[in-house]
């Protein structure tokens, strides 16, 4: 017992804070998109349908992406995709930074997502697995900072640097912290403590308990929330910040800064849901969050632009915070260990690829009549959903050995 306890203990503070900087970094460039949007949608003069395909291309790709990591991850072993979805989106980074018309840009985003999709479906059954069960939540909650920091600082690194050097200078300038990090991490997956871990997560453990009866209608339930209702509440995060410019009146800069605000909260929010999952079950907090999405994209239509609108998006940044981890923890609960990574991978794939859809059916709402009408809609579809989901997401909660 001791020796299990000194092995959590030391992933906890050695190996973990390593994945949380490789999170960060994985997400640094990915997170350029939304904020550089103003910047792109002026350059190549945009209609709002068009410039959505920024967002979209990378979206789309990026789930594409996980289906085939989370099957590889589960064969071949994470640290190869880890390593693809650090140092590959910095390469892809560089080809954005580069590319010279609206045409390129989109092929060279879609490389981007496509070489992102290997991180997250490794990362986090590895994570899962080196953690006790219940203290998992508070694991994944921490790794979560990682990701929150990058689009907590992605946004204002990018409103810094394209007003001096232009979006393509965000995209350059980032790459190359990616990729001396996925060079680096690389190594250490290879040398240290988490060589041990990433064995047994290569030969699942077979003394798990399988799910309980019920686990694959609780999946379905939850994926066609996060598809549908989740999907249409998160597509609104990549018009946020033309609002905000073509509606409110803010700067191109502080336009594209202003996502900040809504990843800053993660940087804690995240492992407080993650200790509130633990404590009182992943279910009830991925309901409650889910609904509260919903009416917060109804309520950001109303103030100017000022402290109700900045309090609205840090609530929203709360919101995804705590919603990130406790849906790990539920997958981790209902998937069986052979087929988790795959699980994940079609998780991550449907948060992706239902925003990507939205994205330019938000996008033609506004080009035909208004930002009013495309936050209702999006705001309708995350509350009925999420209601309809309620009765099939009973039970479910995985006996321990």
């Amino acid at each position: 017992m001791i020796i299990i306890e000194k092995k959590e203990r030391s992933f906890l503070f050695t190996s973990l804070p390593f994945f949380i900087v490789a999170h960060c970094v994985h997400h640094l460039l990915a997170a350029l998109p939304s904020p550089l949007l103003v910047y792109i949608q002026k350059e190549f003069k945009l209609t709002y349908t068009r410039a959505s395909f920024v967002t979209t291309a990378f979206a789309l790709a990026n789930g594409a992406g996980q289906l085939p990591a989370g099957f590889l991850a589960d064969r071949v072993g994470p640290r190869i995709l880890i390593t693809v979805g650090i140092l590959g989106v910095a390469i892809a980074g560089v080809l954005v930074g580069l590319s010279q018309t609206f045409v390129m840009l989109l092929i060279c985003l879609v490389i981007m997502g496509l070489l992102a999709g290997g991180y997250h479906p490794a990362a986090t059954p590895l994570i899962s697995k080196s953690i006790p069960e219940q203290q998992r939540g508070r694991a994944l909650g921490f790794h979560l900072i990682g990701g929150n920091a990058s689009f907590f600082l992605g946004p204002i690194i990018a409103g810094a640097t394209a007003s001096i050097w232009g979006w393509r200078g965000s995209f350059l300038w980032l790459a190359v912290p990616t990729a001396i990090f996925g060079l680096y991490f690389f190594w250490y997956l290879r040398r240290y403590d988490v060589k041990k871990q990433v064995a047994d997560t290569e030969n699942p453990a077979v003394e798990e308990a399988p799910p309980v009866p019920g686990s694959k209608r609780r999946l379905i339930a939850f994926l066609v929330m996060s598809v549908l209702g989740g999907g249409a509440g998160m597509s609104i995060m990549a018009f946020l910040t033309l609002y905000a410019r073509d509606i409110l009146g803010a700067s191109d800069q502080t336009a594209a800064s202003l996502l900040s605000i809504v990843f800053f909260s993660g940087l804690w929010a995240g492992p407080v849901g993650g200790w509130v999952s633990d404590k009182f079950g992943s279910v009830p907090i991925i309901i409650i969050t889910s609904l509260l999405s919903g009416v917060l994209v109804y309520l950001v239509q109303f103030p100017s632009l000022g402290f109700g609108f900045y309090a609205i998006l840090f609530v929203m940044g709360v919101n995804n915070a705590f919603r990130m981890p406790v849906s790990e923890v539920f997958i981790m609960a209902q998937a069986s260990a052979k087929h988790r990574s795959t699980v994940y991978g079609i998780y991550y794939f449907t948060m992706q690829y239902t925003g990507a859809v939205f994205a330019p059916i938000m996008g033609w709402i506004l080009d035909n009549y208004s930002f009013e009408v495309c936050f209702n809609i999006a705001a309708m579809t995350s509350v009925v959903v999420t209601l309809a989901c309620l009765y099939f997401l009973r039970g479910g909660k995985r006996q321990t050995v």
